[in-house]
This record gives structure tokens, sequence and C-alpha cells, in this order.
């Protein structure tokens, strides 16, 4: 037990320190994105501590599985370089041994990961999902300035507002102008300018696109310095704001859907999800069984000589799932549970990896005696 106890704080001290790097740098990466897009206006800035949170266990499923092999490597690997490791083989310590007591925490980690990809990670995408939509359908004109000139996403359009109603839901005389032609077909030469007393905005709950809707104004398209200009006055007149950043509403609808959902159906798209969701807590017992052999390291050698192979593979392993996925997904393969079969080899290879190897102390050979052997000579009195 002080053995276990030791192994164990070792093992997942340094699980948490390398996990906690990997998770600080995936994260700050997403914030700085969340943090463009807010100053861009596509989303509120009120919102994005709220989306970390809510993305964090979808975070932490993937990072997770990474800091524990690596903590695995930098753990037994110090032992060997200090040569700890050699003592206890010594004492009759095994590598077998070494992997059932790695095989515990092992299974913890893996439980925590799975309670991350089973239930929390949906529930946070799910609830990250309805923060978007509820921040999409805000009303665009709350951080419009008036008497002042707006672009909109891409640079497609430029509008003006003389001013905003008092609950900032109505532009009042409004000036636009487009690049383009009534076609969509974008021509810096063709320009399109709508004036129109009134203007407000509308999402399309199927799409989420957002529209600029203009009541009582007039339209003109042509070329500058030409006069075949083409005048039309209109009612109401509709005009795309943006298009949204590709965000895939099926995919994230997909990712949303609960476990036990998922269970039920009989979708390839959704069965492969659900395999997946298993597949991370396998991961886990997997590249710990990988791991146990590929952290012996000679004391000549360094502590991290070992490490950029052992990642490598890791990367291998963890890429082969996702384009195992993705095939499924795209129809490439129809047996759902064809993402099983990527773990057999690298749980294999681990094993081989092992090589049986089981270190116990040697045995010390019976030394001969003095009888019949040589004494130099001398004759032993009796």
């Amino acid at each position: 037990m002080i053995i276990f106890r030791y192994l164990c704080r070792e093992l997942l001290g340094a699980t948490l320190a390398v996990s906690a790097v990997l998770l600080l740098m995936v994260m700050s990466g997403r914030f700085v994105k969340y943090l463009a897009e807010a100053a861009a206006g596509d989303l509120s800035a009120g919102i994005l501590f709220s989306l970390m949170g809510y993305r964090l266990p979808g975070f932490l499923e993937l990072v997770i599985p990474l800091g524990f092999f690596v903590g695995i490597l930098l753990a037994y690997g110090r032992l060997y370089i200090e040569s700890e490791m050699t003592v206890l083989h010594a004492c009759g310590f095994s590598e077998r041994q070494l992997l059932r007591y790695t095989l515990v925490p092992a299974l913890l980690v893996a439980a925590f990961v799975a309670a991350m990809s089973l239930y929390l990670t949906p529930t946070g995408i799910e609830r990250t999902s309805h923060l978007l939509t509820a921040d999409k359908t805000r009303n665009e004109f709350d951080h419009l300035v008036p008497k002042k000139f707006v672009a909109t996403g891409g640079g497609r359009a430029v509008y003006y507002a003389d001013g905003l109603s008092d609950d900032k839901s109505t532009m009042h005389d409004v000036f636009l102008a487009e690049l383009g032609n009534s076609r969509g077909d974008t021509d810096t030469d063709h320009q399109i300018v709508t004036v129109a007393r009134e203007g407000v905005q509308q999402i399309d709950p199927e799409t989420g696109l957002r529209y600029l809707v203009l009541r009582d104004g007039y339209r003109y398209e042509g070329v500058p310095g030409q006069s075949d200009y083409r005048q039309m006055a209109f009612d109401s007149y509709e005009v795309l704001l943006d298009i949204p950043r590709l965000r895939s509403k099926a995919s994230e609808k997909l990712q949303s859907m609960s476990t036990a959902a998922l269970w039920k159906s009989d979708s390839p798209r959704e069965r492969v999800n659900l395999h997946w969701r298993f597949s991370l807590p396998v991961l886990v017992l997997v590249v710990a069984i990988l791991a146990v052999p590929l952290s012996r390291t000679n004391p000549r050698q360094g502590r991290y000589a070992k490490m950029i192979p052992a990642v490598l593979l890791y990367i291998i392993y963890l890429v082969a799932l996702q384009g195992v996925r993705g095939a499924i997904e795209d129809g490439k393969i129809e047996q759902a549970w064809a993402i099983w079969l990527v773990h057999p080899p690298f749980l294999i290879l681990g094993l081989l990896l092992l090589g049986g190897r089981n270190h116990k102390p040697r045995k010390r050979r019976n030394q001969p005696d003095g009888s019949g052997g040589d004494n130099g000579g001398a004759n032993v009195p009796a």
C-alpha cells in the first residue's frame, strides 16, 4: 500500500499539472476566438465567461486522456531516471504489478472522462447552443450609434441610421449601400443604394440568418458614372445583413443530444456519436497500458527521450478514432461499431511493448564450498 499510494500520488500529481497546462492553452485559444467575435459584434461580451464554462466539459474530455498519458510518462520516467524504479524491481516489484497499480487511477480517470462525455459535455453543448441562439436574437441595434456608418459582416454592405427608437428596436431614416447586383454577384463597380423611412431586424428561425427589413423607401441600382440606373419604390424590402460563421447546426444538435436519446436511435450518425462517447473512457485505459512500457527510460538517455515518439503515437491513436468517426458520419463506413476496431491494435501494441518483462530479483548462484575446489593449494585443517 505504501508503494501504491506513492505511485498514485506521483501519477495524479503529474496528470493534474499537465492537464492544467493543456487546458489553459485550449481555453485561451477558444477565449481569444470568442473575444474576437465579441469585438466584431457577433457576440455579446457578457456571455463570454458563460460560454467558456459550458464548453469546459468538452475541453476536459479531450485534455484529460492526453494529460494522463503524459503524466504517466513524466512520473514513471522520473522514477527510472532517479533509479527508484530500479530499486523497486530489485525488491521484487515487477512491471506487471506496476501496470496493475497504474490501472487503478486509470479507472478513476476513465470514470471522470465518462461523466464528461456521456452527460456533462452534451448538456454543456446544448446550453451553449441555447445561449448563442438567444444572443443571435438579441437586438442588432443595441450597440448601434445613430448618425454613424456601420459595416455588416464580410463588408457586403454599409448602413446608416439617423436615429433609433427609445427601445432600440427600429431605425429611422435608414441609408443602405450594397456591393453587387440584384442576382447576388459581388461586383465592386455595381452598387445598390437604398433609403427607407424605417428599418427593423428579423432573424430566420430555421437558418439563423439576420435580415434588415426596410419599409417605405426607394432602391437605386447601377454603376456609378453611367446613366442606366434602375429605381424601384417598395413598401417592404429585406436585406441579408451577414452570413454567420460556419457553425454546423446539425453537428451541434447531434453533439447536444443526450446519451439516452442516442442509445434509442438507429441513425448511423447518431449511433457513431454514442460509440464515440464510450470510446473516450476506453481510450484512457488503453493509453495507460501503452504508457507503462513507453515510460522505461535509461538514465543516460534523459527524462524526455521517449516523450516525442509517445505523444506522436497518442496523436495517431486519436486521429484514427476521429477519422473512423468522420468516415461513418459521411457514410463511407456503414457500421457505426467500426470505431471499436481502432482500439485493439493499440491495446495489442501496448501488451507487446510490455514484452513479458517481469522484473524480479535474480537468485544468486550457490557458491561452491571448499571441498573439491581450488583453495590455492592450502590444506584446511580438520
